[in-house]
């Protein structure tokens, strides 16, 4: 199967590139930058079988979008700029937009979008986007499947790192969430991109629920880095949205990688 991978080089994308050709899939690694130095080249063999093209592809502008989806069986859409302003409207949703309509033009057989649990019911300006990129997608003519996953460890791990920078670490401990692994994700991927098109919105979240707390806990534990942590409810909307379960999923997958696992790998070790 040819497919193209947008947002390659990001946090998922890292992981889903290798998993996809070692399973035989023919992928076009879509990026805004050249290709990394000593990673395979267009057209070169790459692990598992598969072939490895590295593409250029801006989709704020448009730059290179008929190019990479010409020839193309399914459309994994990951690419994406949160919190950067305007940009991440260009991208988000004026470049998901074009990307439905190149992938039209192309005869793609299945686009999958990556989007995240919560988005229809946090009220925050970024998920917003992500409702609206969703709608676009499901609206096109293109047979889609939208895919909402819940936080990666490393996003939440990084979010630890820069509270524990504090002499004490605030938190919500009412607010609880389900982290997910991303290699748990590109797993699920690697199925989901040859199983037909749901056209219909899924959820894949990680095995547990937790709740802040633990989730402090356990990561100052893995860093053995002490610090007191001071309740500090989130307030208004937001802090309703999640102290409500809005970053949980209700349905779907589940991964297999817990939160401990991933930070029993150690630093070095982390993909996601």
């Amino acid at each position: 199967m040819d497919i193209l991978i947008t947002g390659a080089t990001g946090r998922l994308g890292r992981v889903l590139t290798p998993e996809l050709t070692r399973a035989g899939h023919s992928v076009r690694a879509a990026s805004r930058t050249p290709a990394p130095t000593g990673k395979p080249g267009p057209d070169r063999p790459a692990e598992g079988g598969g072939e490895l093209r590295r593409v250029r592809l801006d989709l704020a502008t448009g730059d290179g979008l008929p190019a990479a989806v010409d020839g193309v069986d399914t459309v994994v859409h990951l690419a994406s700029a949160p919190y950067q302003g305007s940009y991440t409207r260009d991208v988000d949703l004026t470049g998901t937009r074009r990307l439905v309509e190149a992938a039209d033009r192309a005869g793609v057989r299945h686009l999958v979008y990556l989007s995240i649990v919560g988005a229809d019911r946090v009220p925050w300006p970024y998920f917003r986007i992500k409702i609206e990129a969703e709608a676009a997608v499901a609206a096109g003519p293109v047979p889609w499947t939208v895919l909402r996953v819940t936080q990666f460890h490393g996003f939440l791990a990084e979010a630890m790192s820069r509270l524990a920078r504090l002499p004490v670490l605030p938190l919500d401990p009412r607010i609880t969430a389900q982290p997910v692994d991303v290699a748990d994700v590109a797993a699920h991927l690697r199925w989901r991109v040859t199983a037909a098109p749901g056209r219909a919105t899924e959820e894949f979240g990680g095995p547990a629920e937790l709740d802040a707390g633990t989730l402090a806990r356990d990561w100052l534990a893995a860093r053995r880095i002490r610090r007191r942590m001071l309740r500090l409810p989130v307030p208004g909307r937001l802090g309703r949205a999640f102290r409500a379960g809005a970053l949980v999923p209700s349905t779907g997958d589940r991964g297999r990688i817990t939160w401990r696992d991933y930070l029993a790998a150690g630093p070095s070790e982390q993909a996601g």
